[in-house]
């Protein structure tokens, strides 16, 4: 039986494209130098934003946010303005785009700060990407804030307070689409691996995935100290041109948490 050489070697690119995309999930972060300010610690709060393969320790270009800001006590308050430029070198040693900010703390509470990147083409996908993304600091103490929504197009709800976690503790969440549950939501899951020392031994290993249940809800148990980013994917209902073609737009709701050891 002949084999047409060139259509192999077309199926074969579009398997290793594939086996990528698994592999190399994207993540649009924020990342606060802390997850818990004291009442004794400076009021000034240095955030990182990056679009990476968290894991894998690979960089993104990222380009500037439609919108980045913090919720406090109910009130939103924009921070469009105080990203800054920077250039940052993945694992490899090659050099990214992406942009930090600095926060000054006035009031006690939970800040959540989030961020709606632009769209991002996805050649591999054929899709558009939009990763709406929170992370939640507490300030001074004051336990109040973390489980209110913000009104994303898409978010995730904490059902599992998202600070002051050991590494071992179980994490829940309710992915909210529009402001409602997604049922069957599909969640990856990864483990910031910034100075690079994790060295999977499969593929599988470096994004885990689970399931929202009919209500929404997920749950994982994050077995090490560090950031952990969780990411619901759903299709957007409206779709973006590309070279004159209509494309999916792939909503992702993404949450960083941290988690410490215990001493």
């Amino acid at each position: 039986m002949l084999f047409d050489k060139k259509a192999i070697q077309t199926l074969a690119a579009g398997m290793l494209i594939g086996v990528s995309s698994i592999a190399s999930a994207h993540f649009q972060m924020i990342i606060p130098a802390d997850d818990m300010v004291k009442q004794s610690e400076s009021k000034k709060l240095n955030l990182d934003l990056l679009f990476w393969h968290p894991y894998e320790g690979i960089g993104m270009h990222m380009v500037k946010p439609a919108q980045f800001g913090v919720l406090v006590d109910g009130k939103k308050k924009d921070l469009l303005e105080t990203l800054k430029a920077t250039k940052i070198k993945d694992i490899e040693g090659s050099t990214f785009d992406g942009f930090k900010s600095t926060y000054r703390f006035k009031n006690p509470g939970d800040h959540v700060f989030f961020t709606e990147p632009k769209p991002y083409w996805e050649p591999s996908e054929e899709a558009f990407i939009i990763h709406y993304t929170k992370v939640i600091v507490n300030a001074f103490g004051l336990e109040k804030g973390w489980d209110q929504p913000i009104g994303l197009k898409t978010e995730i709800m904490p059902l599992t307070r998202p600070y002051g976690l050991y590494a071992g503790n179980v994490f829940q969440g309710v992915v909210l689409v529009n402001g409602k549950p997604m049922p069957n939501s599909e969640v990856e899951v990864e483990f910031y691996n910034e100075d690079g020392s994790l060295n999977p031994v499969a593929d599988p290993m470096i994004t885990q995935v689970v399931k929202a249940d009919s209500n929404g809800v997920f749950t994982y148990a994050m077995p090490k100290a560090g950031w952990w980013g969780f990411a619901a994917l759903n299709e957007d209902e409206k779709t973006m041109k590309h070279d004159g073609k209509d494309y999916p737009i792939e909503i992702g709701a993404v949450l960083w948490v941290k988690t410490h050891d215990m001493k």
